[in-house]
């Protein structure tokens, strides 16, 4: 869509809300999974709101200078999430857990951006192949759309669904993929920010009583909040591999944006990115955030809306960051309701899975093409639909990373290519 007077704060106000709808729902859920109080989960939500701010502008300025969300990375937030909740499993407190996890997190990404700096890190683009971006890609969709999908279904208190909200959630992601597919290009490049503020009034006026998340005060912002570093080997180990197979993530999302946008990306933008996303690492471990990454979804948002332009990703950033200085801001957009921003990202991420396809096509379909995708992605997949106590009988070091899905797969594919196939 070409720039005009009108589209740029539309344009803004909805990277503004996918940015806030894809940061929102990370703090609070790894603040409850490890039992925080709710003003140090408050103080966690504002830290992520200017963090995240932040981040996107100054990559958007001087890391790879593309219109790519820097954002809590789904890698981190999956393994974080299933590592609280296997905490019995593992024999752990969720401090020791916690602790562990920002350990890892510190030393790789020191080492992260050290190594960038060097010019160390120019392997990252090979050793994640054609092929492993394409498992990556699928890999990434399924975890993604696990985690909104289960956001869609309101639980109450007493365990059972919440059928007339959950129901709405579901119309909401209907009727942003309607927009979407309307073919109207005014409607279907503003689907997101239409269903988001649609959803939210249409939310208040049929469930008025229904409880928001309320943040009680937003004032500090929190130090080690999961715990303080520790040297839990098995923790340390699988976060500090996490958070290298995070740059995946960079690798994935910034070529397909270049050829998306047909913008060539010089080595120098790749090891400047990696260098900002190995310093957030070391700054979310200190303040109790998933590392971060250029969001590969972000594909899916600018296929979606057809906006390229860098201007609205910058200035919806700088809106984000904004509302993590005052405080009241951020409050009152919290009160977005978690369902809402759920339904819609579930709708708009429609748009990955169309992306991995895209990636997958690249392939000729024979036996040995075939095996190289569907063995880590199935093996992954499996491994998301198991329950992580299962593997309570394994060695103590090697439970977090097996009950890692996405890990998995995206190491098993990257084995698979030292293989010689052609």
């Amino acid at each position: 869509m070409n720039s005009s007077k009108w589209t740029m704060p539309f344009a803004s106000m909805q990277w503004l809300f996918f940015i806030f709808a894809n940061t929102v729902v990370v703090p609070l859920s790894v603040g409850t999974a490890f039992d925080l109080p709710a003003h140090e989960i408050a103080g966690t939500l504002r830290s992520s709101l200017l963090f995240t701010g932040l981040a996107c502008v100054l990559q958007g300025l001087f890391g790879h200078r593309l219109p790519l969300m820097e954002g809590h990375s789904g890698v981190m937030w999956g393994l974080v999430l299933t590592m609280s909740l296997s905490s019995s499993a593992l024999g752990m407190s969720l401090p020791d857990i916690g602790g562990g996890i920002a350990t890892g997190m510190l030393l790789a990404g020191a080492a992260i951006a050290l190594l960038a700096l060097c010019n160390g890190l120019t392997f990252m683009q090979k050793l994640f192949s054609p092929m492993v971006l394409s498992v990556f890609l699928l890999l990434l969709t399924f975890q993604l759309i696990l985690i909104f999908f289960d956001g869609m279904l309101v639980i109450r208190a007493d365990g059972t669904l919440d059928i007339p909200v959950t129901a709405f959630a579901f119309g909401i992601m209907l009727f942003v993929i309607a927009l979407k597919v309307s073919g109207i290009q005014a409607i279907s490049s503003f689907s997101i920010l239409i269903g988001m503020a649609g959803g939210w009034i249409g939310y208040v006026w049929l469930f008025p009583t229904a409880a928001a998340y309320q943040t009680p005060g937003l004032l500090a912002f929190p130090v080690f909040p999961f715990g303080a570093p520790n040297l839990n080997l098995g923790i340390v180990m699988v976060t500090f591999l996490a958070t290298f197979l995070n740059l995946s993530n960079t690798v994935a999302a910034v070529q397909t944006a270049s050829k998306l946008l047909d913008q060539p990306v010089s080595q120098k933008q790749f090891n400047r990115s990696y260098i900002l996303t190995g310093s957030y690492s070391v700054g979310a471990a200190v303040l109790g955030l998933v590392s971060y990454a250029p969001f590969a979804s972000s594909i899916g948002f600018l296929e979606s809306t057809r906006i390229f332009q860098r201007k609205p990703f910058l200035i919806g950033g700088g809106l984000m960051a904004l509302l993590g200085l005052f405080p009241m801001l951020g409050g009152l957009l919290a009160a977005l309701p978690i369902s809402v921003g759920n339904a819609v990202l579930f709708a708009a991420y429609l748009q990955l899975f169309g992306t991995a396809l895209q990636s997958v096509k690249a392939f000729d379909f024979d036996s040995v093409s075939i095996h190289r995708i569907a063995l880590p992605v199935l093996i992954g997949i499996g491994l998301m639909f198991t329950d992580p106590g299962l593997f309570g009988s394994l060695p103590v070091l090697i439970q977090p990373l097996v009950t890692n899905g996405f890990v998995v797969g995206v190491l098993l594919s990257i084995v698979l290519e030292f293989k010689k196939w052609d």
